[in-house]
């Protein structure tokens, strides 16, 4: 009991000097672009029907996919505790060939090509 309540103690001194540093460190300059409701880089006084590059959303959803591979293979480590570990690796490595191939399919084709 004595220890739950000491890293208990530890964990709400800890976050309530974090929340004070927070609230201290940075520094307070607001300027324009601070200030500006969007601060994507678009010009919010412009027109909304601009071209965005088919290619600069390739390359997002590329990243979430393999954001989301990483994501899946974390818990492999502990994959050898299961009752056939075998299989989990065989899954695992199909999943990284297919995300491979698809990978080695884009490259050859130049989506991954940001100027041409």
């Amino acid at each position: 009991m004595n220890l739950i309540t000491t890293i208990i103690a530890i964990a709400s001194i800890l976050s309530v000097v974090l929340i004070i540093v927070s609230f201290w460190l940075p520094l307070i300059n607001p300027d324009h672009e601070k200030l500006s409701p969007y601060e994507c880089g678009f010009d919010p006084l412009g027109t909304a029907r601009l071209p965005f590059s088919l290619r600069f959303f390739l390359i997002a959803i590329l990243f979430l996919l393999f954001d989301l591979e990483i994501a899946l293979l974390l818990p492999l480590p502990w994959g050898d505790q299961l009752s056939s570990p075998l299989l989990t690796f065989l899954w695992a490595s199909a999943v990284l060939i297919i995300l491979t191939l698809g990978l080695i399919y884009e490259w050859l084709q130049g989506g991954l090509e940001w100027a041409e």
